[in-house]
């Protein structure tokens, strides 16, 4: 599955949320945590109280002016405050969608050897479930018992349904989903409140998003330039007095109003969320937003090699006999071992016989066949039928296997299996009684595309290292196939936690997949740790993403959301910076040109009178934060071409266009607002 359906940007039920959220932002104490856009709502409480002085005293001759900066003070507050409610609006409208997953039934409870129904929110860790057959798992839990179908659709919205069994890394499962077929013992591991599903819902809606360093470092410098521009304008007051010109409060608040940051001030809040509900879109969760920032600046990417680059089970390739021995007989003889073997790789021989000699599928109760299980012991499976004794297996137990039986394994069979070794595939020896008839190639399939995205991502800057407990001959071969920029073998826990803080030791941001228990400390230390939510609860936790869909190979759309964010948070921030410029060339003239009229040469927008340059600078002010949401919450496109041509391309567009559209924008504001007689 790509990902969830995208919130349309514009929805009713979510604009209509945003101004009501956009109105309870006011709060002082909620502004107070954006000191740009604090100091833009003192200031307008100002301007408004200096208007009702003037009202009530009866000093209408600026009331009108003064109305008009009071409002659009107001409204610039406004914007910026609407801007965050809608990125906050989509996310709820993600978490609505989860929310619907929760449910309230009941669940069977073991209790002292019996079964009991209760509610499910009356669960608490440590607690027995069994679960059947179209009931919903009443928590998140590890399968103790059993293996099952389930329906996950309730929190990845794929209707596939998952093998979920206990035993292994895919014995976790969550709450609110839906088992379909056989039954499954669960341990619940979480309390009401404390739940995966609970989790997801929280950080989608934002309630527990915290700044990133990033944005913490980009308001301490929106707050210094702030702070700044509040001297700049303090000091011009006495100046103006010196050369016989009075500047109002209200002109003066304009002014500081339209040359602090007040454009990124805005949006930089709904830069951040706008990036995680991004995520959320491709069903991967963001534990919080310094995760995301990291993934845009990641470095090194550790993968697992089997279920991440390969499809994760071996599969039969080819049929190569020695001895004498057709390809058909070989083919026929390993069907027939195969058929009752319900391992991936033993259907891959059925299929591989069938396809390629036409081998059907053949009625063996009438036979009286006597199929023998693969064990840990023999390490070799088989069947015997109508007199026939047919197994296949590793190449050193099916030679005993022959020599026990009076054969001898033919001298070809040895270069044979070592040339599939050394290949990166494996090799399954078959034999009928004293014979060996041959070998099955056993072939790790590198998932369809896996070269090329690794070329993008290198493109991208990002160096990838596969990691596998495989020997290294069979590394290597699957390393070179899928294209991957190194590769480490044999690797235990420990080496993938050592390789990961060698790469951080060296300045480095490392991200890592990974879905099984082992991979846990590696999830912890990586800067962008991405759990498989098909993985264990350890793996889960470990990691500051989760992959809803447990698709590996979806590291490139979570690197590129990164890398959009950042890059879309330097572009508005370049933007804001630069269309302060106008501002300049519209306000400065207006101030002082009756005290000195040589600054008139400076008004190069013509702007009709100093009243109309301000009004129309304060009301350009306001609407470029309106005008700029689209931009911050889908984000500035990003394409691998480098950081030095996106660097470039970010100066040419936002900071060339962040000079050229205010002088358009102001001076067509100025035109309106003197054919209305505004000012």
């Amino acid at each position: 599955m790509a990902g969830r359906k995208a919130t349309p940007l514009w929805e009713g039920r979510i604009v209509r949320g945003a101004l009501v959220d956009s109105l309870r932002k006011f709060d002082p104490r909620i502004q107070a945590r954006n000191p740009v856009m604090f100091v833009v709502e003192v200031t307008a409480t100002a301007v408004t109280l200096i208007l009702l002085r003037d009202l009530f005293s009866g000093r209408g001759s600026s009331v009108s002016f003064e109305l008009q900066i009071a409002l659009w003070l107001w409204f610039t507050v406004g914007f910026a405050n609407f801007a965050e409610a809608m990125a906050e609006g989509r996310g709820k409208a993600q978490a609505s969608n989860l929310r619907k997953s929760r449910t309230e039934t009941p669940a069977t409870l073991l209790k002292d050897g019996q079964e009991v129904r209760v509610p499910a929110p009356s669960l608490r860790r440590g607690d027995i479930v069994i679960v059947r057959a179209g009931e919903v798992i009443p928590g998140d839990g590890e399968i103790i018992e059993g293996v099952a179908a389930v329906n996950e659709a309730a929190i990845t919205g794929e209707s596939a349904p998952v093998i979920r069994e206990s035993g292994g890394d895919r014995s976790a499962v969550t709450g609110g989903t839906t088992v379909i077929s056989d039954w499954i013992k669960v341990r619940i591991i979480a309390n009401p409140g404390e739940t995966f599903l609970d989790r997801m819902i929280a950080l989608v809606e934002g309630a527990q998003r915290q700044k990133t360093p990033n944005e913490i470092a980009l308001s301490i410098l929106l707050a210094g330039l702030t702070i700044v521009f509040m001297l700049v304008c303090v000091s011009l007051y006495p100046f103006a007095l010196y050369g016989g010109t009075t500047l109002s409060l209200p002109v003066l608040v304009a002014l500081l109003v339209c040359l602090i940051p007040t454009t990124i001030g805005g949006l930089l809040s709904a830069i951040g969320i706008a990036g995680m509900d991004r995520l959320v879109q491709h069903n991967v969760l963001a534990m919080s937003g310094r995760a995301v920032e990291a993934a845009g600046d990641v470095d090194t990417l550790l993968l697992d090699k089997t279920g991440t680059i390969t499809l994760g089970d071996r599969m039969a390739s080819e049929f190569i006999p020695v001895g004498g021995v057709t390809a058909a007989e070989l083919a026929d003889a390993a069907q027939l071992a195969s058929l009752a073997d319900e391992t991936p790789e033993g259907r891959s021989i059925v299929v591989l016989a069938k396809r390629e000699y036409n081998l059907r599928g053949r009625e063996l109760a009438e036979a009286d066949a006597h199929f023998i299980a693969f064990s840990a012991q023999t390490r070799m499976s088989g069947v015997d039928i109508a007199g026939r004794r047919i197994r296949k297996g590793a190449g050193d137990q099916i030679v005993k296997f022959v020599e026990e039986n009076g054969g001898k394994a033919p001298a070809e069979l040895a270069p044979v299996v070592e040339r599939i070794a050394k290949s990166g595939g494996t090799p399954l020896v078959v034999a009928e009684g004293s014979r060996v008839l041959g070998v099955i190639y056993l072939k790790d399939v590198i998932k369809e595309g896996i070269r090329q995205r690794f070329e993008r991502l290198r493109a991208m800057g990002m160096r990838t290292v596969m990691i596998t407990g495989d020997n290294p001959l069979t590394a290597g071969a699957i390393a070179a196939e899928s294209g991957v920029d190194d590769f480490r073998a044999e690797a235990t826990p420990e080496t993938k936690l050592k390789l990961i803080r060698e790469e951080q030791a060296q300045g480095k941001l490392v991200a890592m997949i990974g879905d099984g228990t082992n991979d846990a400390p590696a999830l912890a230390q990586a800067d962008v740790g991405i759990a498989m939510n098909a993985g264990t609860q350890a793996a889960r936790e470990a990691g500051n993403m989760v992959d809803l869909d447990s698709n590996p190979t979806k590291i490139m759309e979570v690197v590129e959301i990164g890398k959009q964010l950042l890059i879309t948070r330097g572009a508005l921030t370049t933007f804001s910076i630069a269309n302060d410029v106008a501002k300049y060339f519209a306000i400065i003239p207006a101030m002082f040109v009756l005290g000195y009229p040589q600054l008139q040469v400076l008004n190069i927008m013509h702007l009709a009178t100093p009243h109309s340059a301000i009004l129309s600078a304060v009301i350009f002010n306001a609407l470029i934060i309106i005008a700029l949401i689209p931009l911050a919450l889908r984000g500035v496109q990003y394409r691998p071409i480098g950081a030095a041509a996106i660097l470039t391309r970010n100066l040419l567009i936002y900071g060339a266009g962040g000079v050229i559209v205010p002088f358009i924008g102001i001076k067509a504001i100025d035109l309106v607002v003197g054919a209305l007689h505004l000012a």
